[in-house]
Formats: C-alpha cells, sequence, structure tokens
C-alpha cells in the first residue's frame, strides 16, 4: 500500500485554485459603497412603489366607490405585502447568484 497517498487535492492544484480566485478578484475589483446604495435603493423602491400605487387606487376606490371598508387600507397593505415578497425574492435570487458565483471560484 501507498501510504503517502492522499485523498485531497495537490499542493499545485490548491495553488492554482488560490491563483485563479485572485486573477478574478483583480479582474472583476471590489463591490464599492454605490453598489451597496444602490442594492438598498432597489429593495427600498421594489417595496415603496407597489406600497403607493395601492394606496393612491385605495384612495381614488374610496372617493368613487364608497363602502363600509376602507379600500385605502386594505390596498396599501395588500400592496405592502406584495412589495416585500418582491423585495425578498430579488434578494434571495441574488443571494443564489453570488453562491454559485463563489462554488464556481472554488471549483
Amino acid at each position: 500500500m501507498n501510504e503517502n497517498r492522499t485523498d485531497g487535492p495537490s499542493l499545485a492544484d490548491q495553488v492554482g485554485v488560490k491563483a485563479q480566485r485572485k486573477l478574478k478578484a483583480r479582474r472583476d475589483g471590489t463591490p464599492g459603497v454605490w453598489l451597496g446604495l444602490g442594492t438598498m435603493g432597489i429593495i427600498g423602491w421594489s417595496v415603496a412603489v407597489p406600497t403607493l400605487l395601492g394606496a393612491a387606487l385605495g384612495l381614488w376606490l374610496d372617493r368613487h366607490h364608497p363602502g363600509t371598508h376602507s379600500w385605502t387600507l386594505a390596498l396599501l397593505v395588500a400592496c405592502l405585502t406584495l412589495g416585500c415578497l418582491n423585495a425578498w425574492h430579488w434578494v434571495a435570487r441574488e443571494d443564489r447568484a453570488m453562491r454559485d458565483d463563489r462554488e464556481d471560484g472554488d471549483a
């Protein structure tokens, strides 16, 4: 039996993977503050826009079709929920993409 045999990657393979990762990081650059602010802005707008549209539609319905319940409140809550689900979906998709990139870099 060969006792010097290892099951893991060789030292040359490990060095090659680290070199590829460093070259990719140098090529892609590091994400800056503006990227973080832009991401927060996208998430904020994906919640705020549906909420404001729901409130506006609710106000219009309350004026033109008054009833026993408030359309404004109902649509505000419904559209806020829809906006939060939209933001959650977007963040989950971006997180998956980042994980896939990391796994591709490690392979």
